[in-house]
């Protein structure tokens, strides 16, 4: 007889700890019974089946029987020979005739009138509780398997629903240049290549990460978390200012180089909300907080345009440009500027330009009186232009030396 206290005591913590409902360890158990039983006392071809009385503790057994005839199985004797496996151009043969699988439809009538092809038919079985050592093997593997089962569709249930938003979690452990970050009740992984460079993790360190995938493996449940992902920047503004939640500011495109800089590009579709305003927020409070997060990132914040000039110029802030000229058939802008603003157009390394390019989706050549900076390469893939940069508003960009500026060409 089943200890009921102890089984109830285990459904609660079950479902408290592992969100596993009650309802499905009781069927992992019927299930464990069942093969115990099979293993014991069953005979080959028999389906069999237990059910658990949750308020009592018995368990009943009973034996499923389909109902057949002759255009759905085939009879074969003792003395007859099977006949050859058909080829590919024969139909499939029908499966045989067994005894302890199936009950031919006159005698399935006897016992119900109205039965018909295909129904099941249920016979009691004698109970039984004393199962041999292997069995209870049996049963236990069943249990552990419809347990791990169960709690991977709740947890499939919980976080595929959940993609796109930002996790928190503790850092379980570092291996290989791998992140595990503990989630509750599962672990994701937050790869090498979804790191901020020189970003250092600890063991224990609370993070927030981009969760971008949910993958069923046959090990389990993947996560796969981001810290260098442009969508990550969007998501973090999303939680600091109401406006982008609320959809009365979008957020338009954004390039991100992780660890180094990002630009957005916002706008709004309210006419008497300022879109940078709503994201910089009061004395830089909101954009600090993101900088915070992303462990000093700089962020730019423009305006975006529907015309294409425009939001070339936007996208080169802080420098001031003088004049953009458009290749349409080619995607080419030829921005001029002023020499002192050649620096800033162009950046360290030429990465605001290039971000710039990414942002726009433009291939962009920066030249003025004095120096040029041709082919600045746009983002390779159409997916740069999901994701995403952000400024803190301030208006200084290092400058660039002149040794700078020809190693970037």
């Amino acid at each position: 007889m089943i200890d009921l206290k102890q089984l109830k005591a285990s459904l609660e913590q079950l479902e408290e700890e592992r969100h596993i409902p009650k309802d499905k360890i009781l069927g992992a158990i019927e299930d464990a019974l069942t093969a115990a039983y099979k293993k014991d006392f069953g005979k080959r071809g028999q389906i069999i089946r237990a059910k658990l009385d949750f308020d009592s503790g018995k368990t009943d057994f009973y034996q499923v029987k389909i109902v057949v005839d002759d255009s759905t199985v085939r009879f074969v004797t003792d003395n007859e020979e099977e006949a050859e496996t058909p080829n590919e151009n024969q139909e499939e043969e029908l499966p045989r005739y067994n005894e302890e699988h199936h009950l031919l439809l006159e005698d399935a009538q006897k016992i119900k009138k109205d039965a018909k092809v295909g129904d099941e038919l249920i016979f009691p079985l004698e109970t039984q509780d004393d199962f041999g050592r292997i069995a209870a093997q049996t049963a236990k593997q069943v249990i552990i398997q419809r347990i791990r089962e169960a709690e991977k569709g709740a947890i499939l249930e919980e976080y595929s629903g959940r993609e796109g938003e930002i996790v928190s979690g503790k850092v379980q452990k570092i291996e290989r240049g791998n992140v595990f970050v503990e989630l509750g009740r599962t672990i994701g992984l937050l790869g090498y290549e979804d790191q901020i460079p020189g970003e250092f993790y600890r063991q224990g360190e609370r993070i927030r990460a981009y969760l971008y995938a949910v993958e069923e493996t046959p090990r389990g449940i993947s996560l796969r978390l981001s810290r260098s992902h442009p969508k990550l920047v969007e998501e973090l503004f999303r939680l600091e200012a109401p406006e982008i939640s609320s959809g009365a500011v979008e957020i338009k495109a954004i390039a991100r180089e992780a660890g180094s800089r990002t630009k957005i590009a916002v706008f709004s579709n309210d006419p008497s909300i300022d879109p940078v305003g709503s994201c910089v927020g009061q004395k830089g409070s909101r954009v600090s907080t993101v900088i915070g997060e992303l462990g000093g990132e700089k962020i730019d914040i423009i305006e975006w345009s529907e015309k294409t000039e425009t939001m070339i110029s936007n996208a080169l802030s802080p420098a001031k440009i003088h004049s953009v000229v458009l290749d349409e058939d080619n995607r080419e802008a030829k921005v001029e500027v002023d020499p002192e603003q050649f620096s800033l157009a162009v950046g360290k390394g030429g990465q605001n330009a290039r971000l710039a390019a990414k942002l726009t989706g433009w291939k962009i050549d920066i030249s003025s009186p004095e120096v040029a900076v041709k082919d600045v390469p746009v983002a390779e893939e159409a997916d740069d232009l999901d994701e995403g940069l952000v400024d803190d508003g301030s208006d200084e960009t290092p400058a660039v030396t002149p040794e700078e500026i020809t190693e970037a060409e």
